[in-house]
This record gives structure tokens, C-alpha cells and sequence, in this order.
């Protein structure tokens, strides 16, 4: 399963229909080479500067701290693959670095992103956008194909050490192995996978970083049931739902007011969900 953002209406209806019946869909063509070299070297160009890997506080939202993200999440290219999924209405309701050094034991346990967002239906996507290559070596995402179509299934906490997901969280239900679809990707590619799909990683056992940067658009309909205040980023057409309270763009990156703004919206989900995973 693969297309290209320059695809044509019948492959993007092809891509939807896959999406639909599996539950993601990869690789797909977004970013050149040499863009997504270019991404990464604004990360490591930061991390160079602060003397060592992005800190965890600047790995969730982070388009709210640079401009480079702000204008990722915002790309067309992205955004046309996007929209047959969730409409011509799209928040961005979250990003996250998912980064594992070279050689790393960290991992993602099997999971569904669905289980404590608090989001009022399940039209949810994940772009995740590859900055270097995510191989089965170096722990590209895997998923099992068609329990989109599942409902919510139990989760227990283990906060082991080494999970990327910061309750540790693993679904208690038994996972067949045997089933499981590797989605490599190639620097400046992304996969899609629905909020219900199981899915997790493996460490990075190769000589280089996978990093990853992965993007959470949602339909302007949907709402946060759990509290009130959540936000989101309006990237295409219009919210005429009100249900989030829009996001600031960043003037430039890690600006004061940036960071200000940034540490506002971190600590009041962090209130509401416990630390997002």
C-alpha cells in the first residue's frame, strides 16, 4: 500500500477505501529527501544548541514552538491526504516527537491512542512523518490490520522503563503477533493509522536515530468530553463548531511568548490527561 501526494482522485479514493477497511495506510510520499534532511536538521540544529536531545517538555505540541512544525503540520501536501479522512475542516489536535537514539531499548507497547484522549468520536488520524528512516531495524511502527473496528478495549498501566508512552500503557486483551504489518518508511514519508488501531515499536537496533513526528488532525465537529478548555490548531477550512479554543501560531521559533503560551497549553492538558501519552 503506497501513493504519492501527487496522486490522482481514483488513487486517493483507493487510499481512503484501504484506510477504511484496515485501519492505516503506508507509505505515502510527502515530504523529498531532501525537506525532510532539512526537518531534521532544524531538530538536531536545536539540540546542538542546548547541548543534548530535545527535552521531553518540547517533544508534545511542538508546533507551537517552532516555526518549521507550525508550517509542517499546515503542509498541502499533508493535508490533501488528510482530508478524505476526517473533511475539508481539519484541527490539529496534537503532535508529538517519537524519537529513538541509535541503538536504543526504548519501545511503544501495544496500544490504542483512543483510550484516554476523551474525544467525542473515533474520526481520528495520525500522520506520522518520518525524519529518518523507520525500518523494522530501528523500530518503525506496526499494526495490526482491521481492529480500527474494534471498540475501546482495556488497557492496564504498566509505566515500564523504556516505554515512549508516559503511563506505559498496554492493552490486556491477546494480541496475535502472527497478524501484525510492519509500516516502514523512507526520510520524508508518512503513514496513517486510525485512533483505534492497535499498534506499537519496537527499539531501534540500527546505528541511527528514528525520528519521527507524528501529527493528530481531527474534524472541527468533534468535541473533548472530558473537561473544558482543551485546544486545538485550525489548519484548513473553517471551525464553525467552537468546540476548542484555537491555538496561537509562533512568530518565530522558541520565541518568549512561544514558550509562554506553550507551557500554558502543556500544563492544562497535563492537568486534564494525566500527561499525554
Amino acid at each position: 500500500m503506497s501513493t504519492s501526494t501527487s496522486s490522482t482522485a481514483a488513487q486517493r479514493a483507493s487510499l481512503l477505501a484501504s484506510y477504511r477497511q484496515h485501519g492505516y495506510y503506508a507509505p505515502v510520499r510527502a515530504l523529498s529527501v531532501a525537506e525532510a534532511a532539512e526537518y531534521r536538521a532544524h531538530l538536531e540544529r536545536h539540540e546542538a544548541a542546548t547541548g543534548g536531545p530535545l527535552k521531553n517538555a518540547y517533544r508534545q505540541k511542538s508546533h507551537l514552538l517552532f516555526t518549521w512544525l507550525a508550517a509542517l503540520v499546515r503542509d498541502p501536501r499533508i493535508l490533501d491526504v488528510v482530508e478524505p479522512i476526517v473533511g475539508p475542516d481539519i484541527l490539529v489536535w496534537q503532535t508529538a516527537f517519537f524519537i529513538k537514539e541509535a541503538n536504543d531499548p526504548s519501545f511503544v507497547s501495544w496500544h490504542q491512542d483512543s483510550t484516554y484522549w476523551g474525544l467525542s468520536e473515533p474520526e481520528v488520524v495520525t500522520a506520522w512523518v518520518a525524519f529518518s528512516a523507520s525500518t523494522p531495524q530501528s523500530g518503525c511502527v506496526r499494526v495490526i490490520p482491521g481492529t480500527h473496528k474494534l471498540d475501546q478495549v482495556p488497557h492496564v498501566e504498566t509505566r515500564s522503563a523504556g516505554n515512549l508512552l508516559t503511563r506505559g500503557q498496554e492493552i490486556t486483551v491477546d494480541i496475535d503477533e502472527s497478524q501484525a504489518a510492519s509500516m516502514p518508511l523512507a526520510p520524508g514519508e508518512l503513514s496513517l493509522h486510525h485512533i483505534r488501531t492497535f499498534h506499537n515499536s519496537e527499539p531501534n537496533r540500527s546505528n541511527d536515530r528514528r525520528i519521527g513526528f507524528a501529527i493528530r488532525y481531527i474534524p472541527t465537529r468533534i468535541r473533548q468530553t472530558e473537561v473544558d478548555g482543551d485546544t486545538a490548531t485550525l489548519v484548513r477550512g473553517q471551525d464553525r463548531f467552537g468546540n476548542f479554543e484555537l491555538e496561537e501560531r509562533p512568530e518565530t521559533d522558541l520565541s518568549a511568548a512561544a514558550v509562554a503560551y506553550h507551557a500554558k497549553v502543556t500544563e492544562r492538558r497535563a492537568k486534564i490527561y494525566g500527561k499525554l501519552p
